[in-house]
């Protein structure tokens, strides 16, 4: 079958579109420029939402073995923990993932090529796209490999090209935003004296912050910081600048040094993510400081919201208008995030009063009391697992019923692995309680499988209403939340978007 989804770039986001695309019988091409999988490992941590997505296609098991489980945070200054919490403390009943895994891009990506490899889909190294064409029906799709020039039309085409996209640059599209003033650094250490293998850990003073975890394997760190100010010629930092830093900090003796990086750091987010045919997805889109470990998490993200719609479209199982929702979806929350990753960002490392403030006073003093609350805490997981992430204002989200809204995640309740059937990559329908004669009429009439779980105290207690039907989106959001009276609305959303599972007869 001619492959109707050209991916551009095989980078994490890339490499994820095309394993969603792959489960959900989608033929496509993925293409990329470089020899092969990056070496460079910059991004490192995976989010629960990011792991959550992957047991959807049987793949966190895989990933989860090959990183390092870090269950907590640790605020230091001068040498010292000054606050902390561990996640599954808070978290264990948010989420299957009640951590943070620590796992080099490198790696991950290597992976996600080989659970490719394992669905029989091969990975074009070494092409390049050079030029691309949006006609009203296809996209023609021009590329450079060692073989020479050659082309092919697409249905779509999605650009999955990095911060320097010829896809972006090909559409005209606009990258509003800035640079940071200060430098990054990034390097990966073997090391002596550190403690604290299970956990995050940040450390504050003037200037400066910086982030250390477990990499790879015992003894080995990733530390991600802000080269001081006071540096003469930041940009040209080596690691000998850095190790006072890390030894006043973080007590750390450095043994071995694997690599190191000096650069500067963007925020940007991209006019649109759409035009015609051609969509943007992962850096291509956005970047944003590397504060909290979003970025690569934000282009799965981008990739599994993409991928069904996609599906949903080439398959005749939705209207074509659905995939307006991925900008609408997606575009909102880069936004949202960058604005906030640069406000955080900008509050600790700063000049002016208030980041002194932030740093001399409020980090060491009043957070450490601040942690001690759970709901405090809770916020925090909710916030940098990405499970926090809604679509509430979405042309998909509608309802409301209890805690729970239209374009929610789906709350995991724990007790009775409701997660298990989203493995099916397909909408459903979820009561937790019992699902009266007309539901069951709906569910029948539109082929839409209908799971029943018992309303048990979890569930109660994630916020879902007793008896309420909840419409699940392929990549487990509500779509909508319906009641007794809302049922004929429920009814008329299913008919308005044309939306049929791929268990309906043709």
């Amino acid at each position: 079958m001619r492959p109707q989804v050209l991916i551009s770039g095989a980078g994490p986001t890339g490499l994820v579109l095309a394993l969603f695309l792959r489960h959900l019988n989608i033929p496509f091409r993925i293409i990329d420029k470089l020899p092969g999988p990056g070496l460079a490992s910059r991004a490192m941590v995976i989010q629960a939402r990011t792991l959550e997505f992957y047991r959807q296609i049987n793949f966190a098991d895989t990933v989860i073995a090959a990183g390092i489980k870090m269950r907590g945070i640790r605020l230091r200054a001068s040498g010292k923990q000054i606050a902390g919490f561990q996640f599954d403390e808070i978290g264990d009943d948010l989420s299957p993932y009640p951590y943070v895994l620590s796992l080099p891009q490198d790696d991950h990506e290597h992976l996600l090529v080989a659970q490719l490899k394992s669905l029989g889909v091969e990975v074009e190294w070494n092409t390049e796209l050079t030029r691309c064409v949006d006609h009203a029906s296809h996209v023609t799709a021009t590329f450079h490999s060692k073989s020479g020039e050659s082309s092919a039309d697409f249905r779509y085409l999605v650009g999955c090209d990095g911060a320097h996209s010829l896809v972006r640059e090909s559409l005209n599209l606009s990258f509003p935003g800035g640079t940071y003033n200060e430098i990054f650094f990034v390097t990966d250490c073997e090391t002596q004296g550190l403690q604290f293998d299970d956990s995050v850990n940040i450390s504050l003073t003037k200037g400066t912050f910086i982030l250390a975890f477990p990499v790879r394997s015992k003894g080995s760190f990733r530390f991600i910081g802000v080269v001081p100010p006071e540096h003469e010629d930041p940009i040209h930092a080596t690691f000998e600048d850095i190790r006072p830093i890390l030894k006043s900090q973080l007590n750390a003796d450095v043994d071995k040094v694997h690599w190191f990086s000096a650069y500067r750091v963007h925020h940007r987010v991209a006019q649109n993510f759409r035009k015609g045919n051609i969509f943007l997805a992962g850096d291509a889109g956005h970047i944003h400081s590397p504060a909290g470990g979003q970025g690569m998490n934000t282009g799965i993200g981008d990739a599994v919201n993409l991928a069904w719609k996609l599906a949903a479209v080439l398959d005749r199982r939705a209207e074509s208008p659905i995939l307006d929702t991925y900008e609408s979806e997606r575009l909102a929350f880069a936004h949202t995030l960058v604005e906030s990753t640069d406000r955080i960002f900008q509050s600790v490392v700063g000049p002016g009063p208030g980041p002194a403030f932030v740093r001399a006073v409020l980090m060491p003093h009043i957070m450490p009391w601040v942690l001690k609350l759970r709901a405090v805490r809770r916020a925090q997981f909710r916030l940098v697992s990405q499970i926090r992430i809604h679509y509430p204002k979405s042309a998909i989200s509608h309802g409301h019923a209890g805690k729970l809204k239209g374009g929610d995640r789906l709350p995991w309740v724990s007790t009775q692995n409701n997660f298990a059937p989203l493995r099916s990559l397909d909408w459903q329908l979820h009561v937790y309680g019992t699902a009266s004669d007309n539901v069951r009429a709906i569910a029948d009439h539109r082929y839409i499988p209908l799971l029943h779980f018992k309303y048990v105290h979890a569930a109660r207690a994630a916020g879902i209403p007793k008896d309420a039907p909840l419409l699940i989106r392929p990549d487990g959001y509500i779509a909508f939340v319906a009641t007794s009276r809302t049922l004929d609305d429920l009814a008329a959303f299913l008919d308005r978007w044309k939306i049929a599972p791929r268990l309906t007869p043709r």
